[in-house]
């Protein structure tokens, strides 16, 4: 997700506009069992897309027409909104080499051919409940995105193991950073709009309509814009990179968490939901196609 730039700090305003939006959006209830099985049942949602739709690309497809049959397939199963609508990225494209503008980041004519990694992103609103998932693949073989997708899969238990330390959302961050870097790879949620590994998601409402500002659902952009001011006014941010905003313990809520690493052409990353409490701290689901591919490849190591 990208960043956004808030408004310049009136405290004053920024209060009475907190007021006027709090009812109409909201962040999740981490101790409200059903609340959480809403999200979950979106990302699970996300997931089975993401799948079935890896499942019919072919040579010769582009990002473009992945990208539609992605929005088409969550629509036709009760999908109403958006956080951002699908993106894809090809080849290279996965590593972001050579993106230097935001538009780079949206879907292109850039066509998969075999061997080629690919990243399926999605970020759908369902009933008012949200997911922002990413899911990873190549077609055919390659043995660097092999060997990337291996090593992806510490990254989550680092991550979750940091966060329930209650270290700072920079610490994570760096200590992110310092994994990828001893590992020979390059940082890429560092070229993220925001340099975001992550961000907060919640409950998506409103009066506003339920249409995209390309590519964001206007609704999420008044949600994310009212989150931006709240916390900045308590000195946090809903967006989690490693800049000062970022340095405080982990703030209850769900948050997307996409750590990306790169080498060379290829992309690889998994972006999923992390729930923290007060004092702990969870993934909402472990029932997810990358956990159980790296179960699998454990167990034929």
């Amino acid at each position: 997700m990208a960043g956004v730039t808030p408004p310049a700090l009136d405290p004053g305003a920024d209060r009475r506009f907190i007021n006027n939006v709090s009812n109409k959006v909201a962040l999740a209830r981490v101790h409200d069992a059903a609340e959480l099985e809403r999200f979950r049942a979106v990302q699970r949602l996300c997931y089975r897309c993401a799948e079935e739709v890896a499942g019919t690309l072919e040579p010769g497809v582009t990002e473009r027409e992945a990208c539609r049959r992605m929005r088409r397939w969550l629509r036709e199963h009760g999908v109403d909104d958006w956080l951002h609508t699908p993106f894809a990225w090809f080849g290279d494209r996965s590593a972001f080499r050579g993106f230097r503008v935001p538009t780079q980041f949206l879907p292109g004519g850039t066509r998969l051919e075999e061997g080629m990694p690919y990243i399926l992103d999605m970020a759908p609103v369902k009933d008012g409940y949200s997911a922002d998932i990413g899911y990873g693949g190549v077609l055919g073989e390659n043995r660097i995105w092999e060997r990337l997708d291996a090593d992806l899969a510490g990254y989550r238990a680092l991550i979750l193991g940091l966060v329930r330390e209650r270290r700072t959302f920079a610490d994570v961050y760096a200590e992110v950073d310092a994994l990828i870097e001893r590992q020979g790879y390059d940082s890429r949620h560092r070229e993220y709009p925001g340099r975001v590994i992550g961000h907060q998601v919640g409950v998506i409402g409103g009066i506003l309509p339920k249409r995209v500002g390309f590519p964001f659902g206007v609704r999420f952009l008044q949600t994310i814009g009212r989150e931006l001011v709240k916390e900045r006014l308590e000195g946090r941010s809903p967006l989690w990179n490693g800049a000062a905003q970022s340095q405080h313990p982990p703030t209850p809520g769900l948050w997307a968490v996409e750590p990306h690493i790169g080498f060379r052409g290829v992309g690889v990353k998994f972006e999923e939901i992390l729930v923290v409490t007060e004092d702990d701290a969870y993934w909402l689901d472990d029932d997810l196609p990358h956990v159980h591919r790296w179960a699998r490849r454990e167990t034929t190591a």
